[in-house]
């Protein structure tokens, strides 16, 4: 990586908009690729995204779009992905264009549904990538506050420090703090794992528990997305550092939280499709939890809210009872 290395953002969705706004702040130039035609047409001609943060006016003179992906892959030396992670198996289905040499670099909080593994784990198993040239881009930061640019931070894990500096320094202005880490696979677990904890507090939220409960149950989630990574992959990371806790207080607290607001419409009586269909985004845990429950069924590690939200949206066991048995493991 370096100063002239061409940075390609890849997807059209909220975070994806929000990470090329502040890119714009650092780059002369950048690549982004966008599956529909006609949303690019919009964003030529009105200079913002029709369908995510319309609020957010871009440099036009700046963007290269594509509607190719292996065009934007062709002309771009760093790849950021912000995709959904149930769709980016198939949106890769038609990329031809070698990866070698390329830098992938992760803003998606999910796991790869059926194959069972976090982004990078997915490059470096099908593609072949290197994980000294894979990378992490974390939160805690929701896309909504991003365009409205208040102050927030974001962490950088590469395996090569000086990979995630440079990507630092790209990302950092006014609004948006960085900080470094080398800890991909912690970084790309907690993300996955905080999403199952932020849909049970929806879930509690929507069946009318309070604030005191709900502070119960994310101190357990901590807990518990701590003995997942301490158990499965151990090194000498901070769980309490932003990217793993921050991040997880924000998913199971804010009104701009996608899993949180699934969640309490589980809670509130919706079925699992009728509340994917009215909210029209993905909630990443709703797919996080079928995976990491068959991950598990190995590592044997103890987790009562991943094994409670599981059983209520892919065993459909009342939430009412579900939430009641789970109040009996905490501490």
């Amino acid at each position: 990586m370096n100063e002239h290395s061409r940075i390609c953002v890849i997807g059209s969705g909220s975070w994806a908009t929000a990470l090329v706004k502040v890119l714009l702040n650092n780059v002369n130039s950048l690549n982004w690729y966008i599956r529909d035609e006609e949303t690019i047409k919009f964003i030529k001609k009105n200079h913002n995204n029709p369908k995510y943060l319309s609020s957010v006016i871009f440099e036009i003179d700046k963007l290269k779009l594509f509607d190719n992906l292996n065009d934007a892959i062709k002309h771009s030396d760093i790849l950021i992905f912000a995709i959904p992670a149930a769709f980016l198996k198939n949106s890769l289905s038609t990329v031809k264009e070698s990866f070698d040499g390329k830098y992938i670099i992760s803003a998606i909080k999910g796991i790869v549904p059926g194959d069972n593994l976090t982004v990078a784990e997915y490059f470096n198993q099908h593609y072949k990538v290197a994980f000294d040239n894979i990378g992490v881009i974390s939160g805690p930061c929701h896309a909504e506050e991003v365009a409205l640019e208040r102050l927030s931070y974001l962490t950088v894990a590469c395996k090569d420090e000086s990979h995630a500096d440079f990507l630092a320094k790209n990302l950092e202005c006014r609004y948006i703090k960085t900080v470094l880490s080398s800890d991909i696979y912690g970084i790309e677990y907690a993300g996955v794992l905080k999403n199952i904890i932020a849909i049970a507090a929806g879930i509690c939220h929507g069946l009318g528990y309070g604030d005191n409960f709900l502070a119960v149950l994310i101190s357990n989630g901590y807990k518990e997305i701590k003995r997942f990574m301490d158990q499965t992959y151990a090194s000498k990371r901070k769980a309490s550092n932003s990217a793993y806790l921050g991040d997880l207080l924000v998913t199971c607290y804010s009104q701009f939280s996608r899993n949180r607001t699934f969640g309490t419409m589980i809670g509130k009586g919706y079925t699992v499709k009728t509340a994917q269909l009215e909210m029209n985004m993905i909630a990443e845990g709703y797919y996080a939890v079928a995976c990491i429950k068959e991950i598990n069924k190995t590592r044997m590690v103890k987790m009562p809210i991943m094994d409670a939200v599981y059983n209520v949206l892919y065993e459909k066991i009342s939430p009412v009872i579900e939430m009641k048995l789970l109040t009996e493991n905490f501490k």
